[in-house]
This record gives C-alpha cells, structure tokens and sequence, in this order.
C-alpha cells in the first residue's frame, strides 16, 4: 500500500517548469560539457604528439604514435573515469550530492591545466606524465556522471524529468563540439609556424617549435568552464531527497525547497520518522530485495549495465578513431601528407552536424527503434565496403558513417544516461548510475584499445590512389552492428519511467507488508 507523499517531494514532482530548473541544467550541464570536451579533445592532438615526439626517421611509422603509447594516452582517462563512477557513485550516496559534487570539479580544474604542463621535452617523460594527470582527470570526470544525473533528476519534476536529464547530457554535443572549435582556433594561430622552411621540406620528420603549444593549449583550456562553474555548483541546496529520504532531516529539506520553489513547505517531521523506522526500505545493493523489487533478479540493473556497455563499445571506437576511418576510404589524406592542423576539419563537419542531438525519448520502444537503425546502417557500411573506397561513392559513406552518430545521439546515448538516475531508490541511486556509467566506460575501454589495433589492420595491397583498403576497419563495423543488435536486445530489461516520480519507480512509497518480517540491510 502506498503512503502519502512527503509534501516537499510532492511540491517538486508538480512544480511547474521555472528559473531553478534552467538554472540547475546549466550548473550541472557544464561539468558534463567539461567532461565531454577533455574526454574527447586527446583525439584531436594524439596525431601532432607524434610528429613531435616520435619523428625519429627510420621507425616503421615516422611521425606517429606507436599504437601502445596511443592506446596509453587515449584510453588511460576513460580508465579513471570508470574508477571514479564507481566510487563517487558510491560516495554520493554516502556523504550527500553537494559535497561529492565539489569534490569532482575541483578535481577536474587542477588535472586539465596540468595535463597540459605534462614535464620534460622527450617522449617518455611527456607521455608518462599525461598519462598520470589524465587517469586522475578522468577520476574526477566518472563522478561528475552519477552526481549530475542524480542531482537534476532529484529536482526535476517527473512530466518533464527526462527531458531536464537530457538537457544536462546534450551538454556533451556541445562539449565534443567545443574541442574541435578550440583545435581549429588554437591551429590557426599558430599556422605560420607551419610555413616555415625546415616544416614545409620534411612536415613528417620536423615541426615547428611552436607546435608543442598547440595541445597543450587545447588540453588546458578545459579546465576554464569547469573553474567557472564551481561557485555556481557550491551554492546549490543539497537534493531534498537526499536531505528527508537518507539523510532524514526533514526541517531542512522543507527550508532548502521553500527558498527553490519559493512556496510554503511543511517539514513533516513525523512522516520522516515513519520511513525511517519502516525497515522494509533499508536494503542494500544486491541484496535479496534489491533483487527482487528491481526487475526479478535485478534485471532492471543488468538492463542499465549492458545498454549502456554495449553502446559505449561502439560510440567511443566511432569517436576516437574516426580519422583512421576517413582516411582508410581515402576522404582525408594520410598522415604523412597532410599538415598537422588540417586533421581537424573533417572531424569538425561530422561533429557540427550530428553531436548535439539528445531527445527525452526514453522507453524501450524508442531503445529498440534507434539501436536498430544503427545496426543496420553499420552493416549497410560494412558488407559493401569496398563499393564506398571508390572515389565516387565516399561522399555517401560519409553521410552514412555520420547518420550512426545521429541515430546513437538521438536514442540510446541519451536514454543510458537517463533512467539509472530514475529507476532506483534515493539510497543507492547515485550508486547505481555510477554502476551503470562504469559499465559504459568498461565499453569504450574495450572500444579505445581493443578497436585501435583492429582498424589499423589493413590490408597489404593499395587502392589504385594508393590508400589502404581498410581490412581492419571492414570487420570493425561489422562487429559494432552485432554489438548494436544486441543492445537493443537487452533494451527490453529496462522499465518505462515516463509520468512517474521517483518513489514510485523506486517502491520508496510503498508501506511494508504486514507480516512482522522486517527486511535487514544486506
């Protein structure tokens, strides 16, 4: 049976869509902005740390990465950002929304510059230390994931609560879009250094002096949004969810929520005390009742873990390696004959066009429709592959190769994000999402490393323009349109929270059983 609402949760879950509620979205939409921006700008300087570092001339490839230091330097941030997922998930849940919340900003401002004053001028140090700065800015980046979905799902009321969410993830379109601008404007000015004579004879085997500037620049400037929002951040009221519902002080979510929604809010201490000693509600994570109430056997988890897992394998391989994509079809040039800053530009017309799309569609029809649609525009890619390298036909692969990005934007990249921070109780729902989050990040490590070495398999014979054919790349796509299909299988697993509050998706109001059987925490 379900008791009556507390009334500071009911103000919330009616209130009319208001100034706090855009205000929110931006506090919170900004660290994910700064995440998606640092998380993805290493792409776009990975190709210039090369020519810089590993231009000694006799190396099987001059001028580039060796695909273990680039898989390094990728990849060792989405490593720390499933580290921090998982415990600042943990620790939302622990020690309150705000304080966590302070903790990952701060985090992030002081690893982004720093990332860019990574020490020495030969390749082992740099590289050593970008490494070391990048693991502990993606650590502050995984708890910005569970705290910023909680946080805006906590405030949101539940007609528009999907809606807010995803506001505050298209934050990453504009965060991805950001970085390429940044490279564009930060190449620029440093153009004339490329024009130089001792650049122009050898651009593979010399640079610039000045081209050590360019990524650190680009790297250092994420930490600009980040230090502008922290103030902002630091004034937010705790969630009055966290304040009555864990914490159990409910005097002080009445007077947090008075002055957001600035109407009269009753404390209901006594409503308070009430939950408080129904024990049917203290159960821990992966205990028999968690088990239970989530899906029978926790399958409303499993569903959150593997969509999001799936997806991630596919979205941060597309993401990373895109340039090795394009220049397999022979779209952009191969590193060896383009300057280090033209590399950017096609990267840019891909991401202008289809990175800023997210859409609050969140059941599992909408799941199943849009992992659809990517499985079979990766294999209409895939099995035809040698028809799009022909000069002719590029321009369409590139159409098609971009419509991935828009079908995974506009689905299941936003929903993955969205319901773990609705389904699961206030208790364990920072926790939960940082699971989820985590699971995502175990799949774009699996993308960053594992598709790395299988795009750059080509085949040994040349096109007659002399590109290679892209063997790797072929089966690559072909494994990521499987890898789609079974995303929308496990789509089914995830409940449709659309129009309901987050005590009622959670059971949190729901009056124990009267049985005299009290549920301990695991």
């Amino acid at each position: 049976m379900a008791r009556e609402q507390l009334q500071v949760l009911s103000a919330l879950d009616s209130a009319k869509t208001q100034l706090y509620h855009f205000t929110a979205i931006v506090i919170a939409g900004m660290g994910f902005f700064t995440d998606a921006y640092d998380l993805f700008a290493i792409s776009l300087v990975t190709k210039l740390l090369g020519r810089i570092y590993y231009h000694v001339e006799g190396s099987p490839k001059p001028g580039t990465l060796p695909p273990s230091v680039n898989s390094s330097v990728t990849g060792v941030a989405l490593v720390g950002t499933l580290c921090g997922q998982l415990f600042f998930g943990w620790l939302g849940d622990k020690m309150g929304r705000k304080k966590v919340y302070g903790m990952t900003l701060a985090l992030m401002v002081v690893c982004s510059f720093a990332s860019g004053l990574s020490f020495g001028n030969e390749a082992k140090g740099v590289m050593a230390t970008l490494c070391f700065f990048r693991f502990w800015l993606g650590f502050g980046i995984g708890g910005d994931y569970p705290l910023s979905a909680t946080i805006m799902s906590e405030y949101a009321n539940k007609k528009t609560r999907g809606a807010f969410i995803a506001a505050v993830f298209a934050m990453q379109g504009f965060g991805i879009l950001a970085s390429g601008v940044v490279a564009l404007i930060v190449s620029a000015s440093f153009d004339h250094a490329f024009n130089e004579p001792s650049y122009a004879t050898n651009p593979v085997l010399s640079t610039a002096p000045q081209s050590d500037y360019i990524w650190r620049i680009i790297l250092m400037f994420g930490a600009i949004p980040a230090a502008l929002t922290y103030y902002w951040r630091m004034k937010m009221p705790e969630t009055a969810r966290y304040t009555a519902l864990v914490a159990k002080n409910a005097k002080q979510a009445a007077q947090d929520m008075a002055k957001v929604l600035q109407v009269e809010i009753e404390a209901e201490e006594h409503k308070v005390e009430k939950i408080a000693a129904d024990k049917s509600n203290s159960f821990g994570l992966f205990s028999r009742e968690f088990l239970r109430r989530h899906g029978l056997h926790g399958l409303h988890l499993l569903g959150t873990t593997s969509t999001w897992f799936l997806l991630d394998i596919a979205f941060y391989s597309q993401n990373l390696f895109q340039k090795d994509v394009f220049t397999a079809i022979g779209w952009i040039p191969a590193a060896a004959k383009m300057s280090a800053t033209g590399e950017y530009c096609p990267w840019l017309l891909v991401h202008r066009s289809f990175h800023r799309h997210h859409w609050p569609f969140r059941d599992p029809a909408h799941g199943i429709l849009f992992h659809d649609l990517m499985t079979v525009f990766m294999f209409a890619l895939a099995i035809p592959y040698h028809h799009w390298t022909l000069h002719e036909n590029r321009l369409g692969f590139v159409i098609m190769y971009s419509l991935t990005f828009f079908f995974a934007n506009f689905g299941p990249n936003a929903t993955t994000f969205v319901v773990p921070a609705e389904i699961f109780p206030a208790r364990l729902r920072s926790t939960c999402h940082g699971i989820s989050a985590a699971a995502g990040k175990a799949g774009a490590i699996v993308g960053a490393y594992g598709f790395l070495y299988a795009s750059q398999s080509t085949d040994p014979h040349k096109t007659d323009k002399g590109y290679p054919t892209g063997i790797g790349i072929r089966y690559s796509l072909v494994v990521l349109g499987i890898i789609n299909f079974l995303g929308m299988a496990f789509t089914f697993l995830v409940p449709e929270p659309n129009g309901r509050s987050l005590e009622e998706l959670s059971g949190e109001n729901e009056e124990a059983e009267p049985t005299g059987v009290s549920v301990a925490p695991a």
